[in-house]
């Protein structure tokens, strides 16, 4: 239980923290987090609480299974896409979804975030894919995402966001703060006529210089 008592604390001070940043506003948005070895349960933000009212104890408990146990109130709306995130990727503790003003102008889009950064590399590629639509809350929507993330740290989903996970609440936060700013220059860019684009080799010799610094995020 004490175990737990931090972990719904860490998650309240993320979603405020979230919401600190200008990542989500309102009811906007969620996260998760599970504790390291556990294979079966998470807590994840509720549905439509605004920050502000938010407490630790609002915190649901869910099961991989879709079970829940949260002692007010029901799971975000897209917890579909942590249970199956959680189910398929063992390194990752933490996942991040947010209606950041840039992510979600460029999901409006549709369009993948491409090399023309070489800061794309912290997502883990060279690129940062956009999810097809779904209707929020959809088994398709998370198929969608699973899809767009796997070998990645992040993607963004049409029409809709960004989601960003992390082996920690932190590295997952500082992730999507990343990314937004990447989406923010990437459209500055395009408003310019459109930036150059680094080549695969050029990008190739940015993980190797990368590994390091990126391993030290995640810890």
């Amino acid at each position: 239980m004490v175990r737990e008592g931090i972990l719904r604390n860490e998650l309240l001070r993320s979603s405020k923290r979230l919401d600190e940043l200008g990542l989500n506003r309102g009811t906007s948005g969620n996260c998760s987090i599970r504790e390291a070895g556990q294979k079966k349960f998470f807590l994840i933000t509720p549905s439509a609480v605004p920050v502000d009212e938010l407490c630790a104890e609002d915190m649901v408990e869910m099961g991989l299974d879709g079970g829940m146990d949260g002692l007010s109130g029901k799971p975000s709306s897209e917890w579909r896409i942590h249970r199956d995130i959680y189910s398929a990727r063992s390194d990752v503790l933490a996942v991040v979804h947010t209606h950041s003003p840039f992510a979600t102008a460029l999901s409006c889009m549709r369009k993948d975030l491409p090399a023309f950064h070489y800061m794309i590399a912290v997502a883990g590629g060279d690129s940062i894919r956009c999810a097809p639509y779904s209707l929020f809350g959809t088994e398709d929507l998370s198929r969608g995402v699973l899809i767009a993330l796997d070998s990645r740290r992040a993607c963004l989903l049409a029409n809709h966001g960004m989601v960003a996970v992390g082996a920690t609440l932190t590295s997952a936060i500082s992730l999507a703060v990343e990314v937004e700013a990447l989406c923010e220059q990437y459209m500055l860019a395009l408003s310019a006529g459109g930036p150059v684009l680094l080549s695969k080799h050029e990008m190739s010799d940015v993980f190797e210089q990368f590994v390091g610094y990126r391993n030290s995020r995640e810890n």
